[in-house]
């Protein structure tokens, strides 16, 4: 494992980056004298419904994105992805996938996913960012993970947002250990890479929150921290799913997607105002249009109480009775709560 990295990003770009030298190490680069390096760019397979940092880190570390569809639920598109590692064989460096995936399902195929990459000389990158979903429970190495960064803000206690100081160490398996970052001010024993970061032990004032948050939560406190994220984001679907499309597959990881698009036909209300109206009740709008447009993501974690989780449920449900009045002609489709000034004022209040 290593600590260098200053965010998650920076985690994916060391990751690739160690998966490279071991590809270059046992000699599968291909040569092209056009290219810089006399290298050809190696292929990384990344799904639709990745986290945008995804393709970043990809193209930084030097590496060819081709995108993977991926179904209605999200899930990475099995036949696709055979197709196209087909097609790229002889190219292929790697694959980034998110476990759960980004619409919040556990993926049944990730296993033969990970399987086919390895099949075809390619590793598997696992974006760490819904670990929240896995600690104490699974472990990523076992599903067929080479490499993978935590998101200590996600998953680990530290400060998230704000632009720093940010962690994001990246943990691989044995045979990617020498290709992790070293450092020419502090050399790493065995460490065959340069440096990822100024500073060589990365944001280390900051692991101490992460490294305390550990030891009093211990093993029993971790996976429970996992469990009961993953029941309130299942309590709160079942609560909104009478009134809102959720995936119909039934249970969800630990976030769940809202589907509000039809909304626009119905009632000619649109995304952004259901986020406004919230403002209203007091909220600040869950992640909006991502990982699919005219939708919101939701994720209370395991540290929101039923109260909380029942107050943003309640207000979703009212939002959804005054989208039903202007779905009936009860209510105007210009002219109503949802279209006029929002979020409301103090001053609007007064002047009314």
């Amino acid at each position: 494992m290593d600590g260098n990295c200053f965010s998650g990003a920076s985690g994916e770009y060391t990751g690739l980056l160690a998966i490279r030298k071991y590809l270059q190490s046992i000699d599968q680069g291909q040569r092209d004298e056009s290219l810089i390096f006399h290298q050809k760019l190696k292929v990384c397979l990344i799904p639709i419904s990745a986290h945008g940092t995804n393709p970043a880190s990809a193209n930084m570390a030097n590496m060819r994105v081709v995108v993977v569809d991926a179904d209605r639920h999200g899930n990475i598109n099995y036949k696709d992805l055979s197709a196209k590692v087909e097609k790229y064989k002889n190219e292929l460096a790697a694959i980034m996938i998110t476990y759960p995936s980004t619409h919040g399902v556990f993926e049944s195929s990730v296993v033969d996913v990970c399987a086919k990459i390895h099949e075809n000389g390619g590793q598997v990158y696992l974006d760490g960012a819904n670990l929240n979903a896995q600690v104490g429970l699974c472990r990523p190495g076992d599903y067929g993970s080479d490499v993978s960064h935590l998101n200590l803000h996600k998953t680990f206690s530290i400060p998230h947002g704000g632009g720093g100081p940010g962690v994001g160490p990246v943990g691989v398996k044995m045979h990617l250990a020498p290709f992790l970052p070293g450092h020419s001010v502090v050399p790493v024993e065995e460490r065959k890479s340069g440096a990822v970061s100024a500073a060589p032990y990365g944001s280390s004032s900051i692991i101490p929150i992460t490294w305390a948050y550990i030891r009093m939560m211990a093993g029993v406190g971790l996976k429970e921290a996992s469990q009961m994220a993953i029941l309130n984001a299942n309590y709160m679907a079942k609560r909104l799913e009478a009134a809102y499309r959720i995936d119909e597959q039934g249970l969800v990881a630990h976030e769940f997607i809202i589907d509000c698009k039809d909304f626009k036909k119905t009632a000619g209300v649109e995304v952004v105002d259901i986020a406004k109206r919230l403002m209203d009740y007091g909220f600040h709008a869950p992640t909006m249009s991502f990982p699919v447009h005219d939708c919101f993501m939701i994720e209370p974690t395991e540290s929101e109480d039923k109260d909380e989780m029942d107050r943003l449920v309640d207000s979703l449900l009212a939002i959804r009775e005054e989208i039903a009045l202007i779905e009936t002609g009860r209510m105007d489709r210009n002219v109503n709560p949802l279209k006029v000034l929002l979020p409301f004022s103090i001053k609007a209040f007064f002047l009314r």
